[in-house]
């Protein structure tokens, strides 16, 4: 595989509804590529723009399959790999209705262009996230690759004069039996160019998968082992000069004097770099410029957020609770249940800002030249990327060239584009190309941060102590209307409310509502499990506090209300099997569990913590089941959960982002940590088989592991947590 070789296309974004009925024929166009090879054009419903009147022959794809002559397929990934399997799973699925082997497959990285490469899921937004590159590429590219299949059948069998019944594809080469003829793709591209596209095609059945539902080895592994894959902090152009900045220490702030001698004086140091609200040092390298940026003096002008405390924006959202929102969801009358109800139950959940802080940091190469803007970055959304990139150099898109690349970590925070915005800024003013990278300290205290969330919920409980009234109000940032404000409708968007909303609880009468409250002097943005990451924390650690009042077993509980979730009630069963529930467990010691519908996918969740005397929480072993629908690729379906389940335990453990005097006051793994190596749980995932489309998988892990360690924590001390991350002292034990 060649994970790199760079499309250098541009072209002009187009934004627009998902296709819908969109014809075989125009789903797939098929044309002669250089050499005498098969092009596939492949025209997934990605959108459906003006282009389509114009009649099939104009339509530009949305990604290429192309065969050439050595019989390697071409596929131009309209998604980014940053770690999620998606450079294995996509190819597995053309592969598997191609009828070739997987290492036949190269990808290239799709340029910007949402027209062509727009996700269907995301409203034809160039975009990777929301876990859903897989669902959204479920069904077309299996088409896509049926299509080719047939064509090239086709081919051999007019070339042989045979009828095509009596011939099939297989491992690479179409095979006519009763002749013993065969012959590869590569020596049958031209010829099925011109076959007619087919109106339908038959997918594959289940039973006869060959790759989709087997583990088959990561293409992108050999390439990260050996360390030749190609990360955006990689990219040496020619001539390239390495930068590191210093941003206002408070958003909003703005530089107000540098004294850069000490500065222009360190070996290696080539120029400084002053910008309305940064200073950059640009140098022959990293180490030169880092010294240059120590030995810089800046005063700055902290602006109008120069007293703000992370206190006053918690005060703001708790306000804000007290008084109705819009409404995201209601079903039958909870004012009259609740009245009626013999128990009620009420609290108050409070998550903290947190950073993304993802191994690769920040950094972005730029060129601006004479004739435009050339840009190399790892991004979750090229197509922002480019039009960043051509507004802060006053150009016109075509005029930018954007290389996308792997990127060490995404979760979220690249999907933003600031990034970028900072090294064209700094591009602008330095002759030759130049990578700008982030420090540490840089990238966590100008993060763009998960939102912080205050919520209000309570419950009616009838003499059984099951619940008959279910009401909850929570405030907090809305990324998406900031992000993708079409999507934020009469104050409600999909993201901020999943996981509140649509439980998978048989609950009689429910009514949630949002209030939209963005923070003064922090920007929010996008954080692996999104909605999902607040929501089912404080759905499922107040399930388990109304079961507590009930005193009923949390498993227990949670089954007797999801008669009507079959698939959550088998996850939920299943896991609480496998975890032991039920069984003993020594002192300090206890489980937690969590149920969970989000992402397309069906989660269960069971961790097993141990507390100790000081309050310190180990958790121990976690054990998750999971319907995700069809996996497609089982292995990467369990690295995903284990990799998510990692990740939420350090936020539950440990993630916080606090502002004192407008400042943020964590800078590294010091004072963010995460759970290390010598911390990591026994993680065992057991995937339920389904035949259902595949659900979505990288983000769901994230949701159900931090109400289950609080679950654990309340098991095994008594002691009920509404507050991340978790207090220590909160739970120390009386010397």
């Amino acid at each position: 595989m060649t994970p790199d070789r760079i499309a250098s296309r541009a072209a002009a974004p187009h934004r627009s509804p998902p296709a819908h009925n969109v014809s075989r024929r125009r789903l797939l166009q098929v044309g002669a590529a250089a050499g005498g090879g098969l092009m596939l054009s492949l025209r997934l419903p990605f959108g459906n723009g003006p282009a389509e009147a114009a009649g099939a022959e104009t339509f530009a794809p949305n990604a290429f399959i192309r065969i050439e002559r050595d019989a390697r397929i071409a596929l131009v990934m309209p998604y980014v790999e940053m770690g999620q399997g998606t450079y294995t799973a996509i190819p597995m699925l053309i592969a598997e209705e191609l009828e070739v082997d997987l290492d036949q497959v190269r990808l290239e990285h799709a340029p910007p262009n949402p027209k062509l490469y727009g996700n269907p899921l995301l409203g034809g937004l160039q975009a990777t996230g929301n876990s859903n590159a897989i669902r959204a590429a479920w069904q077309p590219l299996r088409e896509a690759g049926a299509a080719a299949r047939t064509m090239l059948v086709a081919a051999a069998a007019k070339r042989w004069k045979v009828d095509s019944a009596s011939c099939r594809a297989e491992n690479g080469e179409v095979r006519h039996a009763a002749s013993g003829r065969s012959l590869d793709y590569g020596e049958l591209a031209a010829d099925a160019a011109q076959i007619p596209v087919p109106e339908r095609v038959v997918l594959k059945r289940r039973e006869d998968f060959k790759l989709i539902g087997t583990s088959a080895h990561r293409l992108d592994a050999p390439a990260k082992v050996n360390g030749t894959a190609v990360y955006g902090i990689d990219i040496r152009p020619p001539g390239v000069k390495i930068a590191t900045l210093a941003q206002s220490p408070v958003f909003g702030g703005r530089v107000k004097s540098v004294n850069d001698r000490a500065a222009r004086a360190v070996r290696g140091v080539r120029q400084i770099v002053r910008l309305d609200d940064a200073v950059a040092v640009v140098a022959d390298h990293m180490g030169a410029a880092k010294k240059g940026l120590a030995a810089l003096t800046i005063e700055w002008d902290d602006g109008p957020h120069a007293k703000l405390d992370v206190e006053e924006i918690v005060a703001e959202l708790d306000k804000a609770t007290q008084n109705p929102g819009p409404v995201a969801q209601d079903i039958g009358d909870v004012g009259k249940a609740m009245a009626s109800a013999v128990t009620k139950v009420e609290a108050a959940y409070e998550l903290p800002f947190l950073a993304h802080a993802a191994m690769e940091p920040m950094n972005c190469t730029v060129h601006v030249g004479k004739e435009g803007c050339e840009v190399w970055v790892g991004s979750q959304a090229v197509a922002r990327a480019q039009e960043a990139a051509a507004k802060t150099a006053g150009l016109p898109l075509d005029k930018v060239v954007v290389h996308n690349h792997l990127i060490g970590g995404g979760f979220g925070r690249r999907l933003e584009a600031d990034g970028v915005v900072r090294a064209v800024q700094i591009a602008m003013q330095v002759d030759g190309p130049i990578k700008v990278v982030w420090t540490r300290e840089e990238d966590i205290q100008h993060d763009m941060y998960r939102p912080y969330w205050f919520d209000r919920i309570s419950a009616g409980l009838d003499a059984k102590g099951m619940p008959v009234a279910w009401k909850h109000r929570f405030a907090g940032s809305s990324v998406i209307a900031r992000w993708a404000p079409p999507f934020f409708k009469n104050g409600l968007d999909p993201d901020t409310t999943e996981g509140a909303i649509d439980l998978v609880y048989a609950l009689p009468n429910l009514h949630v509502e949002y209030v939209q409250v963005e923070p003064p002097g922090i920007p929010t943005a996008f954080w692996r499990s999104v909605g999902p990451s607040h929501n089912v924390f404080v759905t499922e650690s107040f399930i388990d506090e109304l079961a507590a009042v009930a005193k009923q077993d949390a498993v227990a509980y949670r089954l007797a209300l999801l008669d009507s979730a079959p698939r959550a009630k088998a996850v939920l069963e299943l896991a609480a099997q496998k975890a032991g529930w039920g069984e003993p467990l020594p002192g300090g010691a206890g489980r937690g569990v969590s149920v969970q519908f989000v992402f397309g996918t069906y989660m269960a969740q069971v961790a097993e913590v141990e507390v100790s005397k000081d309050g310190s929480v180990r958790v121990r072993r976690v054990v998750c089941a999971v319907d995700c629908g069809t996996a497609v690729n089982p292995d990467i379906v369990r690295a995903q959960i284990e990799g998510a389940i990692v990740f939420g335990i350090s936020a539950a453990l440990y993630g916080k982002i606090t502002l004192k005097n407008g400042r943020v006051e964590q800078a590294n793994f010091d004072s963010y940590p995460v759970v290390r190596i010598n911390e990591a749980p026994a993680i065992e995932v057991h995937i339920v088989s389904s035949s259902a489309p595949p659900g979505g998988m990288g983000e769901a892990g994230t949701s159900a592991i931090m109400p289950a360690v609080v679950n654990a924590i309340f098991a095994a001390t008594g002691k009920r947590l509404r507050k991340l991350p978790v207090d220590s002292m909160a739970l120390k034990q009386p010397a």
